[in-house]
């Protein structure tokens, strides 16, 4: 068991670390992109009913990093084994977290009654030079282990108004002590060299709801993939907001759409 940089204690289970709060039903399982953490996930469900599962992918935090190269597959499995485990109906997906999402429900389109997918990930393709300089950079400053170089490249995707600010400050100081902690796994960087959902028809087949969360601006997550999230899932709500730092700027009405749908 484990707390740290001022969240409650963690578990890891079945070579996942694991953080569960509230109590009851319906229960959600939050999957966190890319570098991400469990504490960067807590806040979108802060208003959400019942028991709240976050936890760390592989090669993230205290989770468990298996040989690679690693597919969306692996972390569709992640994923399927937290959420089977807690018996959660209900999904929330953060970029590189909705891409095993993804994934896994193209494999059980039934597996889920009500998901999020906020900024959602690339389905299939090519993704833009942003993301993918933005993967390289996280990676080669979390193996070099040297403060400075992971805190500018955390700092490097605050908006340019919230740098330099104590918020801002605080938020790079606590995933730099993160990342320094718990580096990421090398293998992380396998992840897109094959498609992260390889047949998107399936998804097609989701029998659930979907809230798709987009937004303008983002070239690491630009909002067409969105679009096409809400165009294949069946049952699907599309929300674009029009400022890219949605997290900085627009949280609590974040916090509220996401709260309201899967509390609905």
């Amino acid at each position: 068991m484990s707390a740290a940089f001022g969240q409650p204690p963690t578990n890891v289970v079945d070579g996942l670390e694991q953080l569960v709060t509230g109590s009851g039903e319906p229960v959600t399982v939050f999957a966190h992109g890319f570098a991400g953490d469990i504490a960067g996930t807590r806040p979108l469900g802060s208003g959400v009913t019942g028991r709240r599962v976050f936890f760390h992918f592989r090669g993230h935090g205290r989770s468990e990093a298996p040989p690679g190269p690693w597919t969306f597959g692996d972390l569709a499995a992640d994923l399927r084994a937290v959420a089977d485990r807690a018996g959660a109906s209900r999904a929330v997906g953060v970029s590189m977290g909705s891409g095993a999402l993804g994934r896994l429900l193209s494999e059980t389109p039934d597996r889920f009654e009500r998901i999020v997918c906020y900024l959602p990930a690339l389905l299939d393709g090519v993704r833009p030079q942003a993301a993918v300089s933005r993967t390289a950079r996280m990676l080669a400053a979390s193996e070099a282990g040297d403060a400075a170089a992971i805190a500018a490249a955390i700092e490097t995707e605050l908006p340019a108004d919230v740098r330099g600010t104590p918020p801002g400050d605080a938020y790079v100081r606590q995933r730099t002590a993160q990342v320094r902690a718990h580096p990421l796994a090398p293998q992380i960087g396998t992840l897109w060299r094959e498609p992260a959902v390889p047949d998107v028809a399936a998804l097609t087949g989701f029998t659930g709801r979907a809230l798709v969360l987009g937004c303008l601006g983002d070239e690491v997550h630009p909002v067409a993939w969105a679009e096409r999230w809400a165009g294949l899932l069946p049952r699907a709500e599309l929300f674009v907001y029009d400022d890219p730092a949605v997290l900085w700027h627009n949280r609590r009405d974040l916090r509220e759409r996401i709260s309201t749908f899967l509390n609905d």
